[in-house]
């Protein structure tokens, strides 16, 4: 699996460190990524086809607009979740609206940094 886990480089840290541990224990391999550019998230993305089974994505602002994330979500033939730390229904208005979920096989929201593992364990049963 690949996780594109966001926040601060701390907190990316220990998300990546969690997620790969969870992974280990079912007998996976997982990778994180972070990154708060763009297009290096889009490469990651396009890079993933062929390499990874699934992809767990928590694209941070970019959810509320980034049509471009969405679109390389849609390009590539590799399955994905996405993940957002708090509920954003809960949130401002403008931050209830994904533009990347529709590309995207589940989306986990409100779940702390459980909702990676959660999306690991939804790639691994095949949705």
């Amino acid at each position: 699996a690949y996780c594109s886990c966001s926040g601060r480089s701390r907190a990316a840290s220990g998300c990546c460190s969690a997620v790969q541990d969870y992974a280990a224990v079912h007998g996976w391999e997982a990778d994180c990524f972070q990154s708060n550019h763009e297009g290096a998230i889009i490469d990651a993305i396009q890079q993933a086809a062929g390499v990874y089974d699934g992809i767990v994505i928590n694209p941070a602002a970019y959810t509320h607009y980034s049509y471009a994330i969405y679109d390389a979500l849609r390009a590539v033939d590799v399955p994905a979740v996405e993940v957002h730390l708090s509920d954003i229904r809960q949130r401002e208005p403008f931050r209830q609206v994904s533009v990347t979920a529709p590309a995207c096989r589940g989306q986990i929201v409100g779940h702390g940094f459980a909702g990676y593992l959660e999306a690991l364990a939804l790639l691994a049963e095949g949705l």
